[in-house]
């Protein structure tokens, strides 16, 4: 007689998460490694998976998106969910990068070199503070990349709040030039502005 098969939860295949190497991935496994969830980070050797995001962080994402490259000069573009290369064991992916067209390779890219990136932007997530607020700021400094934006959500009117960074070259340290509420104005790395207040509502509509 033969065995009847069970279909129950054991007999589900078990996805199995990948061993890494004891000194830790590198950036070129992030392309190799089989079935990484979408945005997987690496951050010193070790990968680094994305919680499901937040309505906040979708319409932040939305609305700086737009307004980056409607307002952009000709000889930059806007990356969403990018990766950039700092090193062999380091390669975070910004919400948002700002970098010169010519930088743009083949269909099959899948990172920027960070003397390309002209600015950086983190929405701060609930489980990625941490990584937002130190980790990635400090190795974008490191890694050469001149402008960073962090931005975090206003406790009392669930609002964007922009923290503007610049590169003191001479340290390879990041300097705060301005704290913006409401409305974001600043003329480097181009002129930009932008309605934070309007995050909720559709880009282009008043």
């Amino acid at each position: 007689m033969s065995a009847v098969s069970d279909d129950g939860p054991d007999d589900e295949p078990v996805y199995r998460w990948p061993i890494p190497p004891p000194e830790g991935w590198t950036a070129d496994d992030l392309d190799r490694i089989p079935g990484l969830p979408p945005h997987t980070e690496l951050i010193d050797g070790s990968l680094v998976f994305m919680s499901p995001q937040t309505r906040f962080h979708l319409r932040c994402m939305r609305l700086l998106e737009y307004n980056l490259l409607s307002q952009a000069p000709d000889h930059f573009d806007v990356d969403r969910e990018f990766t950039v290369r700092l090193d062999d064991r380091n390669r975070p992916e910004p919400d948002l990068m700002v970098v010169p067209v010519e930088a743009a390779g083949g269909p099959s890219q899948t990172w920027h070199k960070p003397e390309d990136v002209v600015l950086a932007v983190e929405v701060v997530s609930p489980d990625s503070r941490q990584r937002d607020r130190e980790v990635k700021p400090r190795k974008y400094a490191a890694a050469g990349v001149r402008h960073f934006w962090r931005v975090e959500q206003d406790d009392d009117k669930g609002l964007p709040v922009v923290y503007v960074y610049e590169l003191d070259p001479a340290t390879k340290s990041y300097g705060l030039t301005g704290i913006f509420h409401d409305r974001l104005k600043v003329s480097v790395p181009f002129d930009i502005e932008i309605d934070l207040t309007a995050v909720n509502r559709r880009p282009g509509h008043s």
